[in-house]
C-alpha cells in the first residue's frame, strides 16, 4: 500500500502542475531587456485586476488575491503555470525564459489569463480528484487479476496517470476561453496573444500529449472572443 500511494502522490503531484507550453519555442523577433521588463510591468498592472474582479464573480468562495511570481532557474524553460503558494493564495508563476520571448503584451496578457483561468475553473482540485479515481479504477482491476500489489501499485500510477491527462487536456480548454475573457477586459488582443501558439510544438503530433492541439485551441478563443463580442439582446 506505501507504494500505491507514492505512486498515486507522484501521478497527482503531475496533475495539480498545469503548464501553459513548454520548449522549444519557434523564433520572434527578441526585445530589448527594458522593453520586455515594462512589457511584464504592464501586463500584471492591467490584467491582475481583471483576473481578480472576474474570479470574484464566478467564484466568490474561493481566494482571488492572486500572487505573480517568476522563476528565474535557467532550466525551467518557456513556462507558465498555476499553483497555491505557502500562503493559500492562487499563484501564477513565469519563468524567465517565457517572458524573454512573449513576442508583445498581448502575448503575456493572454498567457497570464490563461493561468487565472485555472484557477477560477478549478482546475487543481479537480485534477487531483480525476487522477486518485483513475488510481483506484485501475488498482481495483489489476486486483481483479490476481496480480502481486506491486502490479496493483504500477496500475494504479498509469490509471492516475491516464486520467489527469484526459481532464488536462479539457481544463486547458476551458482556461484558454476564460484567459480570451481576461484579457479583452483588460483591453488586449486575445487572439493576437493566443498567437503564442503558432510558436509551440503542436501536441496534435504526440500521442501522450497533455495539451489539445493548438488548432482546438486557437478555435477556443476565436470562438469565445466572437461570443463575448456578439450583441445583446
Amino acid at each position: 500500500m506505501q507504494r500505491f500511494a507514492l505512486y498515486l502522490g507522484l501521478a497527482i503531484a503531475l496533475a495539480g502542475c498545469v503548464p501553459m507550453a513548454a520548449p522549444p519555442v519557434a523564433s520572434a523577433p527578441r526585445l530589448g531587456p527594458e522593453q520586455v521588463l515594462e512589457n511584464f510591468r504592464e501586463v500584471i498592472a492591467r490584467v491582475e485586476p481583471v483576473a481578480e474582479q472576474l474570479c470574484r464573480e464566478q467564484t466568490p468562495d474561493q481566494r482571488c488575491d492572486f500572487a505573480i511570481y517568476v522563476d528565474r532557474a535557467p532550466r525551467s524553460g518557456v513556462n507558465a503555470f498555476h499553483t497555491i503558494d505557502d500562503a493559500g493564495r492562487p499563484a501564477i508563476i513565469f519563468t524567465v525564459a517565457l517572458i524573454a520571448v512573449a513576442a508583445n503584451v498581448d502575448e503575456l496578457a493572454y498567457v497570464m489569463g490563461h493561468e487565472a483561468g485555472h484557477h477560477i475553473g478549478r482546475h487543481l482540485p479537480q485534477a487531483r480528484a480525476s487522477a486518485h479515481l483513475g488510481a483506484e479504477v485501475f488498482a481495483q482491476i489489476a486486483r481483479a487479476g490476481g496480480v502481486s500489489e506491486r502490479a496493483v501499485g504500477e496500475a494504479a500510477q498509469i490509471g492516475a496517470v491516464v486520467a489527469a491527462r484526459q481532464f488536462t487536456r479539457q481544463a486547458e480548454l476551458e482556461a484558454d476561453a476564460i484567459g480570451t475573457i481576461i484579457a479583452l477586459r483588460a483591453g488586449y488582443d486575445p487572439l493576437r496573444g493566443a498567437a503564442f501558439f503558432e510558436r509551440l510544438p503542436d501536441p496534435a503530433r504526440s500521442f501522450l500529449a497533455t495539451h489539445p492541439p493548438n488548432a482546438l485551441r486557437m478555435e477556443t478563443v476565436r470562438r469565445t472572443l466572437a461570443e463575448a463580442r456578439r450583441p445583446g439582446p
